[in-house]
């Protein structure tokens, strides 16, 4: 499975003093494109199939359910850097 990344730069707490003058540090980070979730990504909460995925800005992920996804969806706003939002697909299609 091939994926494209991207790179995005965001500013980190951490100061760092350079020719006598405090500066923001920058960290570079590589976000993968975000691909489909799939039956085998599950819920890290309760082991159910993942419909919310959750790109943080220390570069991990957390997936949930939709229930937890949308339990947990004003926290996970803070904190994220990229939410990915397929609840949509729970909706039956006649």
């Amino acid at each position: 499975m091939m994926f494209q990344c991207q790179r995005v730069l965001i500013p980190s707490d951490s100061l760092y003093e350079r020719t006598g003058r405090m500066e923001r540090a920058m960290t570079e980070q590589v976000l993968l494109e975000s691909t489909p979730l799939n039956a085998l990504d599950r819920c890290d909460r309760c082991g159910a199939q993942a419909y919310v995925r959750a790109v943080l800005a220390t570069g991990g992920e957390l997936m949930f359910c939709a229930h937890h996804g949308k339990e947990y969806a004003e926290k996970l706003a803070a904190i994220a850097v990229k939410i990915q939002d397929e609840t949509e697909r729970l909706v039956e299609t006649k």
